[in-house]
């Protein structure tokens, strides 16, 4: 039946969704088509972050271990760093990739580093997914790269961005980098958002044709933070 949705979604093109919540207390204040399924796109890499700022707290990884970039991984598709293979990258790097340009390339030598492989990072990205309440989510890859199994919904994409803001205040802040330099060369952040926006601090654009354009974002004002 949940393919069946996802059929009907890509072939009626993309629903407009979107859920608001109250950061502290994780109140829905509100919400349309919040249970449609829908491409996660690049905000598939929040999941992606939030297994890797997981194994940084563990002390499985550190932000200054560089991790080894494979020629499948340099393969993926723009947005990239441009990594080239047998080139080694310092995990905090990597973060800013995904943060800022939403680096297909840098998600998948995260993946790699972490799991082995990006299809055995994908099955911890779905069983995190389980654990966190995300009950319509699918995890194929580590970026979001267009794949039919890959699913979530707006409510499931929520429950992620809370998790992330309430498990990793440290890490969180990553969220509102607007640049960052990689080898002489500046980086500019996807997100808009946190230009124009006051109060705006994160957290991911996406977009894929299926899904249209994708965001979940958070914003402080007057210590009042909303998801």
């Amino acid at each position: 039946q949940g393919h069946g949705m996802i059929a009907q979604a890509a072939e009626s093109g993309p629903v407009f969704e979107f859920i608001l919540l109250d950061a502290e207390t994780g109140q829905v204040l509100s919400e349309q088509n919040a249970d449609v399924l829908t491409y996660p796109a690049s905000l598939t890499k929040m999941m992606t972050l939030y297994l890797t700022f997981e194994a940084l707290n563990q002390g499985r990884i550190r932000l200054d271990q560089p991790l080894y970039v494979s020629a499948d991984a340099a393969s993926r598709a723009p947005s990239k760093l441009a990594l080239i293979p047998g080139d080694s990258v310092p995990v905090r790097d990597l973060i800013l990739g995904v943060v800022t340009k939403s680096a297909n390339d840098a998600a998948a030598v995260v993946a790699e580093g972490l799991a082995g492989s990006e299809a055995n990072f994908a099955q911890y990205m779905t069983a995190k997914a389980r654990q966190l309440g995300m009950h319509h989510t699918w995890y194929r890859n580590a970026s979001g790269l267009p794949d039919p199994g890959q699913r979530t919904t707006a409510r499931d994409v929520a429950r992620l961005a809370l998790a992330l803001y309430h498990q990793f205040p440290r890490e969180y802040r990553y969220f509102s980098t607007r640049e960052f330099d990689f080898r002489g060369m500046v980086v500019r952040s996807h997100n808009h958002l946190l230009e124009w926006y006051q109060g705006a601090d994160g957290i991911k654009t996406g977009y894929v044709n299926a899904s249209g354009f994708n965001l979940a974002a958070s914003a402080v004002r007057d210590g009042h933070r909303l998801i």
